[in-house]
């Protein structure tokens, strides 16, 4: 039996969590000198209602190693004799080097244990390392091997699109995620960055004036880039405006003759410490 364990960027809702029994290890977030865990002490929708007034920027912490080692333990005891862990890019992350270790625990800590363990360094952000969660989920469920799985996940996580605009600029700012004098000009210009990733990394890709601008560059590159014949579902992440993310989806339903599901996430507390209020993402794999 195959188990998937991730982290908890992957911000897939608590629905597809359940119905995929994936297993999470919550990063832990520090609000005003106390610390926790992303979904489990803290909910989204409570922390971004509480964003706007926090007197200092929030700060976010990688699962242990024993939090991982915990899950395969668990994993184990219910009958599994196969994971797959998929985490968030190691280079925006200390999860994926965490569960490497929790791994290496596990199998001091069981050295005669015949359990089989990949971890996947995703490559992604949020939603990207739940796409290949959700897709492998339902590869497994239609009979996949675990070998087919970890060929999947190495194959195409360089190849999830990702697409973020946020409607702050301040916190990209105070997390690293983009500099001052881009953050000034584009504040000036009243312009939206649109980031993605390269080489494991957030950078900006484009820049588009207004909410309208941006989702009309998301739809044209997803008609543009999409892979149809291994993308059977699209992932739109939101922080605080689930009506945008809305509005994206019915773009692209009547704008592009895609058939897949189209879901609508809200990202957790982690990654929303990142991207602030009003981001709208998308997910999906390219050509």
């Amino acid at each position: 039996m195959i188990k998937l364990l991730a982290d908890s960027t992957c911000d897939l809702s608590d629905e597809i969590l359940a119905k995929y029994e994936i297993g999470v290890a919550p990063l832990i977030i520090t609000i005003d000198n106390k610390s926790y865990e992303d979904r489990v002490d803290i909910q989204p929708d409570e922390f971004y209602g509480m964003l706007e007034a926090l007197p200092e920027f929030p700060t976010t912490g990688m699962p242990s190693p024993a939090t991982f080692m915990k899950l395969m333990e668990e994993a184990v005891e219910s009958g599994h004799d196969e994971i797959l862990c998929i985490c968030m890019s190691s280079g925006t992350s200390g999860s994926y080097q965490s569960a490497v270790l929790g791994k290496e625990y596990f199998e001091e800590a069981h050295p005669d244990s015949t359990v089989k363990i990949h971890i996947v360094d995703s490559r992604s952000m949020s939603h990207g390392s739940g796409w290949l969660l959700m897709k492998s989920a339902q590869m497994r469920e239609a009979g996949a091997t675990f070998e087919e799985l970890v060929d999947f996940n190495e194959k195409y996580k360089m190849k999830v699109k990702h697409f973020l605009s946020v409607d702050d600029l301040d916190h990209l700012i105070k997390s690293g995620r983009i500099s001052n004098a881009s953050a000034i000009i584009g504040k000036l210009l009243m312009v939206k960055p649109i980031m993605s990733m390269k080489n494991g990394k957030g950078a900006i890709v484009a820049k588009e004036r207004g909410t309208r601008k941006v989702l009309k560059h998301y739809t044209d590159e997803f008609i543009k880039r999409c892979d149809k014949d291994i993308t059977n579902f699209v992932i739109i992440g939101y922080t605080s405006d689930q009506k945008i993310a809305e509005n994206l989806k019915a773009k692209i339903q009547t704008e592009s003759d895609f058939k897949g599901e189209i879901y609508l996430m809200q990202m957790g507390v982690s990654v929303g410490t990142h991207v602030g209020l009003g981001a709208i993402s998308m997910f999906f794999v390219e050509k």
